[in-house]
Order: structure tokens, then C-alpha cells, then sequence
């Protein structure tokens, strides 16, 4: 058991500082080879601190452990939001670009319940999750596009926000460019696998439901690089792109994330949608994601009061999953 537990936090080392190393190496080869800021920030930074999410449930859906790849991004999700945003807005109040409450999370709220009309028959089968994938892929050419306009444009306030998602340190060669590249991707495969199999032998040995793991352990072991690049840019005052990382985030891990583990291996959902207490986690994804646009609609900012709010959500959300978990839910 103990031996367990100290394997799952190696995981979880490894599955943070392996995304750190992606993030910074993969900036660093996009800046050298000529690509704008906005398009770092957009695609390599918000996709590549989702990259345990990713792995995490690829490898579980391989070994046909499909309630961990769907509990894990319903928890990352739900752990992005309430946990990671709630935390950041504490350090520093949150002011963003208004276009993030007019148009991301209205994007991320479509795409959670997508997800949710999926998941009605308790099955993501592959040509649902080639859909899924499929729109991701429209969903970075559309934001590429979009952010590179405003590039010409010269749109003052769009184009200075994401200029600070370059934050991670330059690497001028191109040979440590690779280098981290590289050692980021094992890590994090490497990481998600010890913490996938460490996390069903805990689970095992307690009697807890494959659920209640991707929910809890996983979905904040895969959140750590949220965490700390938001709790990092809150103390630095740049809670500017906090928000729209975090947002893109979740939208990556339900339609990339999810989308890749059903064509490996399709997900079914043990016990039904409704029996297997999945759909409140899924109210549980919806009302997190809802409230930063509650919260911003009349000013672009999440105050400390919001992020107390949120944090106290998590806590309220962890209290019902503890009491929960002995009835296998």
C-alpha cells in the first residue's frame, strides 16, 4: 500500500515536471523556427499542459479501464475551474479579455454538453470520437486563424494578452530545444503509467470504484501543470491569460483527450449514465464551467470573493465524492 503511494507520487512528478520540460522546450523550437506568440499560447502552452490528461487516458482506455479516461477529464475538468481558477483568483484578481466570457466559454459550455448528449447511452463509440477529434482540429485552425488576424490587425488588447503566455524561459539551442521536447514526452508517459497503475492497485486495496479515482487522484495529478502555471502567473500579476489556458484546456480534454480514447478503444460506461452517478459529475463539469461566466458578466473579472467561491465548490464536490465512494459509486 505504502509502496503504492510512493509510486503514484513518482507518477505524479513525473507527469508534471515532463509537461514543464514539453511546454518550455516546444515554446522555445516554435519562437526559433519563426511562430508567433499567439499561436504558442494557443496550440503548444494549452494543449501541452493537457498532455497527462491525454496519456492518462489512453492508457487507460488500452487496458479497458474506461470509467479512470472518463473520470479524469470530467475531474480535470471540474479541478481547472474550481480548484486551479479559485486558487489563482485568490493570489490576484483575474481580469481578462471580454471576448473570453462572450466567446471560450460559451465554447466550452457547448462541448460539455456535447460530451453530455454522448454519454446518454453510456457509450463513446470511435465515430463519435473521431467527431470529437475532428473538432479539435477545427477548434485550433479556427483560434489560429482568429488570433493571427488580430496579429495584422494590431488589436491592442487581444494581441498583448497572449504575448505573456511566452513566459517560459528561452532556449536558444536547438539541440536542448529537442532535448526537452523529448524528455517532456517521456515523462509524461512514463508518469501517466506508473500513475494509472499505481492508482488501480490503491483503488484495489481500498475498495473504491475506478470512478472515484479518475475523479480525485488522477484528475488533480493530470491538473498539476494548470496549477502551476496559473498560481505563477497570478503572483506575476498576468492573470490575463489564466483564464482562456484554463478554458482551452478543458475544451482540448473533452473533444482530444476523450475523442482519442474512444477510437482506441471505444468507452462504455459501467452500470449506465444515470446508475453509476456519472450524471451528476457531468452537473458537477457544467455548473463549474457556467460559473466564470456568471461571474463575468457584467465585468471581465473573477475577484477573490469568486475564487473563494469556486474553492469552496471543489471542497463541497471532493466532501460528496469521499462520501460516495464506499458505495462503489
Amino acid at each position: 500500500m505504502v509502496l503504492n503511494l510512493l509510486f503514484c507520487g513518482i507518477g505524479f512528478i513525473l507527469l508534471y515536471y515532463g509537461a514543464e520540460w514539453l511546454v518550455k522546450g516546444s515554446s522555445s523550437l516554435a519562437k526559433s523556427l519563426g511562430v508567433t506568440p499567439i499561436v504558442i499560447g494557443l496550440t503548444v502552452v494549452a494543449f501541452g499542459t493537457s498532455a497527462p490528461e491525454l496519456v492518462v487516458s489512453l492508457i487507460s482506455a488500452i487496458k479497458g479501464k474506461s470509467m479512470i479516461a472518463v473520470g479524469n477529464v470530467v475531474g480535470s475538468n471540474v479541478c481547472n475551474i474550481a480548484l486551479v481558477l479559485g486558487a489563482a483568483a485568490l493570489f490576484q484578481p483575474i481580469a481578462c479579455d471580454p471576448s473570453v466570457a462572450k466567446r471560450d466559454i460559451p465554447i466550452m459550455l457547448g462541448v460539455s454538453l456535447y460530451l453530455l448528449v454522448l454519454s446518454l447511452d453510456s457509450h463513446i463509440g470511435r465515430i463519435e470520437g473521431v467527431a470529437l477529434f475532428a473538432g479539435i482540429i477545427l477548434y485550433t485552425f479556427w483560434n489560429y486563424h482568429s488570433a493571427t488576424g488580430k496579429t495584422r490587425i494590431g488589436a491592442g488588447v487581444a494581441s498583448a494578452a497572449p504575448e505573456r503566455i511566452e513566459e517560459p524561459v528561452y532556449i536558444e539551442s536547438k539541440r536542448k530545444q529537442v532535448i526537452y521536447v523529448l524528455a517532456g514526452i517521456i515523462g509524461v508517459i512514463f508518469g501517466a503509467q506508473i500513475v494509472v497503475e499505481s492508482a488501480v492497485k490503491v483503488m484495489t486495496i481500498l475498495g473504491v470504484s475506478e470512478k472515484f479515482i479518475g475523479l480525485t487522484i488522477v484528475a488533480f495529478g493530470t491538473s498539476l501543470p494548470e496549477l502551476a502555471t496559473s498560481v505563477v502567473a497570478a503572483i506575476r500579476k498576468e492573470m490575463d491569460i489564466s483564464i482562456g489556458n484554463l478554458v482551452g484546456s478543458n475544451v482540448f480534454n473533452i473533444m482530444s483527450v476523450l475523442g482519442a480514447a474512444s477510437i482506441v478503444r471505444p468507452i462504455t460506461i459501467p452500470g449506465g449514465f444515470i446508475e453509476s452517478g456519472l450524471a451528476v459529475d457531468y452537473g458537477v463539469m457544467m455548473m463549474t464551467s457556467f460559473m466564470p461566466w456568471l461571474m463575468m458578466r457584467k465585468s471581465p473579472v473573477i475577484t477573490r470573493g469568486h475564487g473563494l467561491i469556486l474553492l469552496m465548490c471543489y471542497l463541497g464536490y471532493l466532501a460528496y465524492l469521499v462520501w460516495k465512494a464506499p458505495v462503489g459509486g
